[in-house]
């Protein structure tokens, strides 16, 4: 698998880079090929007074480099210009990536959670699965929230087509997660359906527990009513999960229920690490 990983060079991306936790945990998941980028506004440039942007961009690509090369994955820097999102976006098709990885600041104590405009973007625009990696700052320093990437996976439903491309992702997830919360949230809006016509969400939530549960995941279930985004929040809160798993912009043929404004929600005011899978390229 070929990840791509998204750095500002700032502390936060730093964190998230050089962290031999997360890196084992990409290894574990059959990534073997780590892309950095880092996007440089159109507005900098090298010959600015007082700012030497160049060497400190290479001092710093070239430590993030020796890290990864000794976590064993093959490495390869791209540094371009322009508006961050839309570029990495468009390297991620070059390179056929199979995942994005972006660092994201959390919360101080002081204020509430909030997302860079890059972590923002891409989970609006994401071409391929965007893992969104929480760094908060610590008693001392910045640090992960949660080390292990994909330990415990709490998968949110609508049962639309873009949720079962989302569960697909267990596919290579099996590999480091050990626990998986399976949440589906019923809304008002839900048609009344009988069971002969369709399963009960129960019963499709059980029969994805079988699957997880052949392949060793200790798997549970949480059927919730009431708004989307904000009981998935709920039980990301009460299953401490180190990442959630969503679709993006799908839409159930039970009911209406666009998943791009619900995972946007998630990706802003999640706790825990966050991964967004969008619908097919194709």
């Amino acid at each position: 698998m070929r990840a791509l990983c998204a750095t500002d060079l700032s502390a936060a991306s730093e964190v998230a880079i050089q962290n031999q936790t997360c890196l084992d945990c990409l290894g574990r998941i059959g990534v073997d090929e780590i892309h950095l980028v880092t996007v440089v506004s159109s507005n900098v440039h090298a010959g600015m007074p007082g700012i030497d942007f160049e060497s400190r961009r290479g001092a710093a690509l070239d430590r993030y480099c020796d890290v990864i090369t000794r976590a064993g994955f093959e490495v390869e820097t791209h540094v371009v210009r322009g508006t961050p999102h839309r570029r990495i976006n468009g390297i991620a098709e070059a390179i056929v990536a199979d995942l994005v990885v972006v660092g994201s600041r959390g919360k101080s104590p002081l204020e509430n959670r909030v997302i860079g405009s890059t972590a923002r973007n891409l989970a609006r625009t994401t071409v391929v699965p965007l893992v969104v990696n929480r760094i908060e700052r610590g008693d001392e320093d910045l640090a992960p929230v949660r080390k292990h990437l994909f330990r415990h996976v709490l998968y949110a439903t609508d049962f639309s087509e873009n949720a079962s491309r989302a569960f697909e992702a267990f596919t290579y997830l099996r590999h480091a997660t050990r626990r998986a919360t399976l949440v589906h949230v019923r809304t008002p809006k839900d048609p009344e359906l009988t069971a002969a016509e369709h399963p009960s969400a129960m019963d499709r939530l059980r029969e994805r527990a079988e699957t997880l549960e052949e392949w060793g995941i200790e798997t549970e279930i949480d059927v919730r009513e009431g708004d989307p985004a904000g009981e998935i929040l709920r039980s990301e809160a009460a299953h401490s999960p180190t990442i959630t798993l969503v679709g993006s912009r799908g839409q159930s043929r039970m009911r209406r229920l666009l998943l791009g404004s619900v995972s946007e929600q998630i990706v802003a005011e999640a706790d825990a690490n966050v991964l967004l899978v969008p619908p097919s390229r194709a």
